[in-house]
């Protein structure tokens, strides 16, 4: 009787402590680029199939629609909203301040991919503050944004201008995704504000902490462009305040490009910023010290920066600075996988039209 015990007792152990890992694993991220996208399709087929047709508001600039601005089809839509709205945007150029309030949920601005509209607007720091600079704001749950250039046309910071910063985007909604999206800035670019987040197949530029806040997200198979002209550049700025907060900035799969060395990829903004690139190619734009402690080596014990097979010029680990981190596979796991994300509670495809 005691042994029989002992057996169901284990066999319900390795069932409480495998099962999820079983029922999880096909939400791992390849390491292999080639399969990225079978991968994602397989992954995300149970929400593909669930997810109904959604309402589409066509906006055209020229006409044709059922509005000529991005702003009046967001108007549009219901505070509370619950079910899946889809504002399809045709070519061209819209120079107007987008925002998505908190009590908009379930929206989507969706692009043609062959032809993407341009958002854009100027900004400033100076003007708007930085945080309410953005040209397009997303402070609802469940927002995505699919095939946009998203542009802040305000002139590159020169060290001079007081309030030169401007946010491309302000995403501070959680459970929210961006596919085949551009973001054009400097200083700024990307406010990855707070919640979970996935970038896909996305382009970021800038020159200063042009991606920073405190966000959960995945940055994957996407280009992080240093542009040229500075002397120093740093690509993240996390804002992780304790070790027990969940949010990184975790890049799979990305290409980091740029000339120079002059790059950091990340400064410890606060003192438990937490960062990871894994399986990316950091080219020679990468500063042989990698990470910055933000001058308070303080900063050293608590900061999480970490780096995971990469390869390029800039993934040379020979010169980093001693509290960068190797990232052993066990180390990596927890980060490359959606369920970093929890994506299984909420991440669909982009829609058909």
């Amino acid at each position: 009787m005691k042994m029989s015990y002992i057996v169901v007792k284990t066999l319900l152990l390795f069932i409480l402590n495998f099962l999820p890992i079983i029922a999880c694993s096909k939400f791992i991220i390849p390491a292999d680029k080639s399969e990225l996208e079978s991968w994602f399709d397989a992954a995300l087929s149970d929400a593909s199939a669930a997810s109904s047709a959604p309402k589409v508001i066509k906006v055209r600039a020229q006409g044709g629609g059922d509005f000529k601005t991005v702003t009046d089809a967001i108007n549009s839509i219901p505070a509370g909203n619950k079910e899946r709205v889809v504002v399809s945007i045709g070519p061209g150029n819209y120079t107007e301040k987008i925002s998505i309030p908190s009590d908009k949920p379930f929206i989507t601005l969706q692009g043609d991919p062959n032809n993407m509209p341009f958002l854009v607007f100027n900004g400033t720091a100076a003007k708007y503050g930085t945080v309410d600079s953005a040209t397009l704001t997303a402070e609802a749950d469940n927002f995505y944004g699919v095939n946009l250039n998203v542009v802040n046309s305000s002139p590159r910071p020169d060290g001079m201008r007081k309030g030169a910063q401007a946010l491309a985007l302000r995403i501070g909604g959680d459970a929210s995704a961006f596919y085949n999206c551009k973001f054009y800035g400097y200083q700024d670019t990307v406010f990855d504000y707070k919640g979970r987040h996935l970038f896909k197949d996305c382009y970021i530029e800038g020159t200063v902490d042009f991606i920073f806040g405190s966000g959960q997200s995945i940055y994957m198979n996407s280009e992080i462009h240093v542009i040229p002209g500075d002397p120093v550049a740093f690509i993240t700025a996390h804002a992780r305040s304790n070790d027990s907060e969940t949010s990184a900035f975790v890049f799979v799969h990305c290409s980091i490009t740029g000339t120079g060395q002059t790059a950091f990829l990340g400064r410890s903004w606060f003192p438990y910023a937490r960062v990871v690139y894994a399986n990316s190619n950091l080219t020679d734009v990468v500063n042989p010290l990698g990470w910055s402690n933000n001058m308070d080596p303080k900063n050293n014990r608590t900061v999480y920066f970490g780096e995971f097979k990469n390869e390029g010029a800039g993934s040379n680990l020979e010169k980093r600075v001693t509290f960068a981190k190797k990232l052993t596979e066990e180390e990596a796991k927890p980060f490359i996988t959606l369920d970093f994300i929890g994506a299984s509670s909420w991440l669909i495809p982009p829609p058909k039209l």
